[in-house]
């Protein structure tokens, strides 16, 4: 699966989560986890279908220790949904159909739904055809990319997912940020015995670390460790509202330009292979943290 998503990826690096009692929070069975962030996203806009598969994925994300792709989401989400920027009634709907090629465009919306819906399509042309390539165009923030193939896994499929993203990382020794963190994931079903059993699942960002932790330790208040991200002057900070305003440093940025290559070649499957946009040509989906949403 290849996707283009206005919006900053993911990265299957778990980011620890406070102790609950600790910091505070109110624990929530998983079911009234979901249901209560699905009233929050239908009170900003989303049609109920749409809120519920976005729901589904932030509270799984949550639940596998992905806070920075998990709850603190929410708050962009309503956000954007609030504002157009990510269209709450949209519907996704399959454009392009052919041999073992298949299109899905989000219109502007959430991406879970798109996604859930090109998946089963995939899953029952790959069936017949014996592969499948699905893109999904034109939605919002992707969240974790593997986690849109656990149903190839599930069906004893192997998925290949990738993502681009707003431009917020240059190439080696450059300045201007041309790149998304570009997550790229597989997915391979396993066995134990003659019974299912989890699969083995690889998700990561090509970035140092997923921008979402950056926006997880802004709003904790929390620093960055060095490496993640510069300033705008392209200076190394350890001031997450720094290095979102600034741009995060691909993958062994230090020593090598394969992380940049990397990600080149996502932005080359997910915008021109798909005809969508480049990560330079996105607006940044990034919440503005000094505004309070």
């Amino acid at each position: 699966m290849t996707a283009s998503a206005d919006a900053f990826p993911s990265s299957s690096t778990p980011t620890p989560t406070p102790d609950p009692q600790a910091a505070g929070l109110v624990p929530l069975a998983w079911d009234a986890a979901e249901d209560l962030v699905v009233q929050v996203l239908q009170h900003a806009g989303a049609l109920p279908e749409s809120a519920r598969a976005a729901a589904q994925a932030l509270v799984l994300s949550e639940a596998q220790g992905l806070s920075s792709h998990g709850l603190a989401r929410i708050p962009s989400y309503v956000g954007h949904l609030r504002s157009g920027r990510a269209r709450g009634g949209a519907q996704p709907r399959i454009v392009h159909r052919r041999g073992a090629a298949l299109l899905v465009d989000a219109q502007d919306g959430l991406a879970f739904g798109a996604c859930a819906l090109g998946m089963r399509e995939a899953i029952a042309m790959a069936r017949e055809q014996g592969v499948a390539l699905l893109g999904v165009t034109n939605s919002h923030h992707a969240g974790v990319v593997v986690d849109h193939l656990r149903p190839a896994a599930a069906a004893g499929m192997v998925g290949l997912g990738f993502s681009n993203a707003s431009a917020c990382m240059p190439v080696t020794g450059g300045k201007r940020a041309l790149f998304g963190t570009n997550p790229i994931a597989a997915i391979f079903p396993r066995q134990a015995g003659s019974q299912p059993a989890d699969p083995l699942m690889i998700d990561l960002a090509l970035s140092e670390v997923a921008r979402g932790k950056l926006l997880t330790a802004a709003q904790r208040g929390e620093p960055i460790q060095l490496g993640w991200a510069v300033d705008k002057n392209g200076q190394p900070t350890t001031d997450p509202v720094a290095g979102l305003a600034g741009s995060m440093l691909p993958v062994g940025a230090a020593t090598s330009p394969k992380g940049a290559m990397l990600a080149l070649m996502v932005e080359v499957l997910t915008g021109a292979l798909l005809g969508a946009h480049f990560s330079y040509e996105m607006d940044d989906l990034a919440p503005d943290l000094r505004t309070p949403i």
